[in-house]
């Protein structure tokens, strides 16, 4: 891109627009061509001059933001940045954002804004420049939103108690960011019920996780959770690292189980790809199948090559369907891929490679 990442910031907090502003002229690489109270405030600037990147409010007076997003990817897209808050009605919101073609989320935080976002500013303007590199859709081409998936539940009460596994079990990991939502919705839904168990990073904001994980819980046959620490493992259910939160494969006899602890970022992010694939390869190596997902930067290149130094096998998501293409890019230049492949084909792949290691 020939000159700096031009952004529009949209939010009706004077407070938040300022902090905003601040921190991402700060940087060399972009430059704030102005902020908006309000949508259609926006709307008339984007005639006038069409931003790079739209940083976005979720809750706004005239016209909420989801309906501002819906008009911009319908009309003419331009790649989005959520700001939301930390509340579960917040995150819930923010993750239909994703569906409808948001490439990035921030915090917004409830209280002391300006410190918070100064305290985040390499989170931020990070956000930004991958938000620039994005491929973005029109929203006539995006994914309907799933038909909810029903349990047994709504016809008898679940079991007080569950199996326990006996041995240790293949498993995959998987690491992703930018444009990682959409992809995981494809790869987690490509998986049946006795799929290996699965633990993963997409990097994403605290609290937002968990709705995130909910969602897809609600349209895939495997389960899917927000890790807690301790949870193990287990075939049929894939397990998402939670926001600001480091996750870590470890083994107790033959079970594996995650560990979620607070850490300094790793790669500019918490959690890290590079963390996981680590733990991956230290804990299960031969055992394990990596997959490295569309994204910005370089989480997970080193990670995924210590996993493949012990024994692993490790795919990577193709250029031609990554939103961003650096993180599985950087994989492959780091030696650490066994096989480049379409999203649509990553699911199939996994599994077969699991089949033959049974």
């Amino acid at each position: 891109m020939a000159g700096p990442i031009r952004v529009l910031i949209v939010d009706d907090s004077a407070v938040v627009r300022q902090a905003l502003t601040e921190i991402l002229s700060a940087d060399r690489e972009i430059e704030v061509m102005g902020t908006a109270a309000d949508p259609l405030i926006a709307t008339d600037k984007i005639r006038r001059q069409r931003p790079d990147v739209i940083t976005l409010d979720v809750e706004m007076p005239r016209m909420d933001g989801l309906s501002f997003l819906k008009q911009i990817m319908a009309q003419d897209p331009i790649p989005v940045v959520m700001c939301s808050s930390l509340t579960e009605k917040g995150a819930e919101v923010t993750m239909k954002a994703l569906q409808y073609g948001a490439v990035e989320i921030i915090n917004k935080p409830k209280m002391g804004a300006k410190q918070f976002l100064e305290d985040s500013n390499v989170i931020i303007c990070d956000a930004v420049k991958a938000a620039a590199r994005a491929r973005v859709r029109r929203l006539s081409s995006l994914v309907n939103d799933p038909e909810p998936k029903l349990t047994a539940d709504v016809m008898l009460s679940q079991p007080r108690h569950t199996e326990n596994f006996r041995t240790t079990e293949k498993i995959i990991a998987v690491g992703a960011s930018t444009g990682g939502t959409e992809a995981l919705r494809v790869f987690l839904q490509g998986m049946p019920y006795d799929a290996p168990g699965i633990v993963i990073v997409q990097h994403m904001p605290q609290h937002f996780t968990a709705a995130f994980a909910k969602r897809l819980n609600g349209i895939c046959r495997i389960s899917v959770k927000e890790a807690a620490d301790g949870d193990t493992v287990i075939p049929g259910r894939a397990l998402i690292a939670p926001g600001n939160m480091h996750m870590m494969l470890k083994r107790s006899g033959t079970r594996y189980h995650v560990v979620i602890k607070d850490g300094p970022l790793v790669c500019r992010h918490r959690p890290s790809v590079d963390v996981l694939f680590r733990s991956v390869g230290r804990y299960a190596g031969q055992n394990a199948i990596g997959v490295i997902m569309t994204g910005m930067g370089d989480d997970g290149a080193r990670g995924m090559k210590e996993m493949k130094n012990s024994g692993a096998i490790n795919l990577a998501q193709d250029e031609a369907s990554c939103v961003v293409f650096g993180m599985p890019q950087e994989a492959i230049k780091h030696g650490g891929i066994d096989k480049v492949l379409h999203l649509d084909d990553l699911a199939d792949e996994a599994l077969r490679l699991y089949r033959l290691q049974k």
